[in-house]
């Protein structure tokens, strides 16, 4: 008797219906997901590591779209690629979801909401930044951008730089670049081959200093769980890789022809969309890391814009939402402009024209990487690990970003162009220690200084 007795209370129990939050959610529908990512898109202020974390919360904790461990799994993948780690994230999930159309529409609502604010704020840039509180906001606005560039290069050595092998390629990419004018994608190659014959001398010394590592916790079940084998459309075949490849080479090819058949060869435009093609492959590390590169061509080769405008650009950059790298879309703009592609009284069509080819042109190889390798990296489902080559170029990287901070505060504590005490800007060094002491020592968060800073710059320019 006692034995049917416990059989039925387990019957019983088998019976009763599961908590909520042992069952699955539903599968997010294509409007669904709409939703969620253009309202990501609006939202992801931060950096990479605010976009990744705002995700995570949502995606993984909430909504329960996406394990963790396969969330992380994807990271990994991306945080291996050239190019924004956190729009390729959103670009993977919403392909694991929904198939090709939904990878599209997660990356590319990602990237929309910062482009049509960084147009407007572009032409309020061009047409109005002579004006004097204008000009004072973004002189306040200078030094904050040197201490941010050098939280950057803080924030990825403090991570990276865990050998003293590490710390030497830092060393010799800041010389190569600083004293030398080495360009960056030497910099990339030279330190890819240290590491790639280092690591096999020394392996230890290029063991990746910083990782997402997945963590042992018990969740709640995901639409796409631990076991949840990969949908159709995530299965690896050659073919289909091949026939991905084909189709994204179309299109590039097919958007350069069409520029180079609108204004040949030598238009802006055709260099603009060249450029940026190939900076989209060098941007390991973050747009910190690229930027040095985007300088050297947009300013110093073709002349799209000054130094003082590159610094602008990137503080305005710094208060919209979006990858960092859409700072590209500020100097394509004020390209387009100072060029006057299509004459005298189109300027901003001209400026329009010229921002959205770049962001084409810069964000066009992330969709490929990621629907063209996703099923690779579905099919292995083990962790992917930063070999040594990469861990000595994210080395290199850190040299790279701090010669791009001396670059900003030369032109910004020195804005005569020389040196010694006599030249120096009291007022921006001012500001510049205000920023640093906030983002170092107080942890503050970028917008808040930058406008902090910039209401500064706004009193000293009214009391000047």
């Amino acid at each position: 008797m006692p034995r049917q007795n416990a059989s039925n209370t387990r019957a019983a129990a088998d019976a009763l219906p599961l908590p909520a939050s042992l069952v699955p959610p539903a599968a997010p529908t294509r409007a669904e997901a709409f939703a969620y990512w253009l309202r990501l898109g609006c939202i992801s202020f931060g950096g990479p590591a605010g976009q990744i974390a705002l995700m995570h919360r949502e995606l993984v904790d909430e909504k329960r779209w996406i394990s963790e461990r396969r969330f992380l799994h994807a990271l990994n993948y991306c945080m291996v690629l050239p190019g924004p780690e956190a729009q390729q994230l959103a670009t993977y999930i919403g392909w694991l979801l929904h198939r090709k159309w939904g990878g599209i529409m997660a990356g590319a609502l990602f990237v929309l909401p910062s482009l049509l604010l960084l147009i407007a704020l572009s032409w309020l840039y061009m047409a109005f930044g002579d004006v004097p509180a204008v000009a004072g906001f973004l002189a306040g606005v200078k030094p904050a951008v040197v201490a941010i560039v050098l939280q950057a290069a803080w924030r990825i050595g403090s991570r990276t730089l865990k050998h003293r092998v590490l710390w030497a390629i830092a060393a010799l990419a800041f010389i190569a670049i600083f004293v030398f004018g080495v360009p960056f994608p030497a910099i990339v190659l030279g330190a890819a081959i240290i590491g790639h014959f280092g690591g096999r001398i020394a392996p230890g010394a290029f063991t990746p200093g910083g990782k997402h590592a997945a963590t042992a916790s018990t969740r709640a079940p995901a639409v796409i769980d631990d076991d949840t084998p990969a949908p159709q459309h995530a299965r690896f075949r050659w073919q289909r890789l091949a026939a991905t490849i084909a189709v994204f080479v179309g299109i590039w090819g097919g958007a350069m022809a069409l520029l180079w058949i609108a204004g040949g060869g030598s238009s802006p435009l055709f260099e603009m969309a060249w450029f940026f093609t190939k900076a989209a492959l060098l941007t390991f590390g973050g747009a910190y890391a690229v930027l040095p590169y985007v300088y050297q061509g947009a300013v110093e080769t073709f002349g799209w814009l000054t130094p003082v405008q590159m610094i602008d650009g990137l503080a305005l950059g710094e208060t919209t939402p979006g990858p960092l790298i859409m700072v590209v879309a500020f100097v394509g703009f004020v390209g387009g402009w100072t060029k006057a592609l299509f004459g005298a009284a189109l300027l901003p069509w001209a400026g329009i024209a010229a921002a959205c080819v770049v962001t084409f042109f810069t964000f066009l190889p992330s969709f490929l990487f990621i629907l063209a390798g996703g099923p690779a990296i579905e099919s292995t489902r083990g962790e992917v690990r930063l070999s040594a080559p990469l861990t000595a170029v994210t080395a290199a990287v850190v040299g790279v970003i701090v010669n791009l901070a001396a670059f900003f505060a030369w032109h910004v504590f020195w804005p005569g162009g020389s040196g010694g005490i006599r030249g120096i800007d009291p007022v921006a060094v001012a500001i510049g220690l205000v920023a640093a002491i906030a983002l170092f020592r107080y942890k503050a968060g970028v917008i808040p200084v930058i406008l902090g800073c910039g209401a500064l710059g706004l009193a000293a320019a009214m009391v000047r």
